[in-house]
């Protein structure tokens, strides 16, 4: 079962009336019978046919990706040495991208986690306090624009950071991540309202006091909403099956940036498909310098 946050959606982030428009339509062509069944269910999309068990085939994914030649940096374009800092999703650490920080590595990237520790707290004072630390050390390493990688929430915030420093950043890649507005499984909708009521308990004035929801107008909801230059590579991978969050709101809408792949929301962190696009758009990001 899939809901819409009380404080979450396109709306609530300030998507515009065109983007709306497009993602009704596209939903009365997914599910016909939807306007018409509008009384009986309040819900904004039809129910989807994944549920939240359907997550642990993550575990495939992973055996997959050791046994593909992708994982060992065969069929796919190397890298120019260029640092890339990668984010991890909603409760975790950055503990679980260790595949993916060491794949970077072997296909020609310098990979950097997050530093974030456990991403249960405000995005906002996330990067404020860690991540434009971890981009500062990557920049001065290496000498040059940057790429940022997100799973997840970590896309989110690896989204937002990009339109703040859109001078530093070459490109911005999401994995399942819901940029667009948070539809997501009752059970994850529940956890990010206790994660709220502990940022506020913690934070105190620190915070907003509609902080972690979309109408928060913290800097880092309002770079959310602002387009980042034609310049830097946006790229958004989602899958039809996350048992997560609603893979409509993980596309950027523009069919260049949007890639859909098999497997589970958690397994995108392994999904040899996703590495596979992952690669060839860090190389398109250095070959256009």
């Amino acid at each position: 079962m899939f809901a819409r946050s009380p404080n979450h959606g396109p709306e609530a982030l300030g998507l515009s009336g065109k983007f709306r428009a497009k993602l009704r339509t596209e939903n009365r062509k997914a599910c016909p019978t939807a306007s018409r069944s509008r009384k009986l269910s309040p819900q904004l999309h039809p129910e989807p046919d994944t549920h939240l068990w359907s997550e642990a085939l993550f575990a495939a994914e992973i055996l997959l990706l050791h046994a593909t030649p992708v994982y060992y940096g065969f069929g796919v374009p190397h890298g120019d040495d260029s640092g890339v800092v990668i984010i991890p999703g909603f409760l975790a650490t950055d503990l679980y991208l260790m595949e993916l920080h060491g794949w970077l590595g072997r296909i020609g990237y310098r990979p950097y986690f997050s530093g974030i520790g456990i991403n249960a707290d405000c995005p906002n004072l996330l990067i404020q306090r860690n991540l434009n630390q971890t981009v500062e050390k990557a920049l001065k390493d290496t000498g040059r624009k940057i790429h940022l990688i997100g799973h997840s929430l970590g896309g989110v915030i690896a989204r937002s950071l990009a339109a703040q420093r859109p001078k530093d950043v070459a490109s911005v890649i999401t994995l399942a991540s819901p940029i667009r507005g948070t539809v997501a499984n009752r059970a994850i909708i529940h956890a990010s309202e206790a994660v709220r009521l502990r940022i506020l308990q913690e934070h105190g004035e620190g915070v907003l006091p509609e902080c972690y929801t979309g109408r928060c107008t913290c800097n880092f909801v309002d770079s959310l909403r602002r387009e980042v230059p034609d310049s830097m590579i946006q790229t958004a991978i989602y899958t039809r099956h996350d048992g997560i969050v609603d893979w409509r709101y993980c596309r950027t809408m523009t069919n260049a940036n949007d890639f859909e792949v098999p497997g589970t929301h958690i397994g995108m962190a392994f999904n040899p498909a996703a590495y596979s696009i992952v690669a060839e758009r860090l190389a398109l990001a250095h070959s256009l310098k």
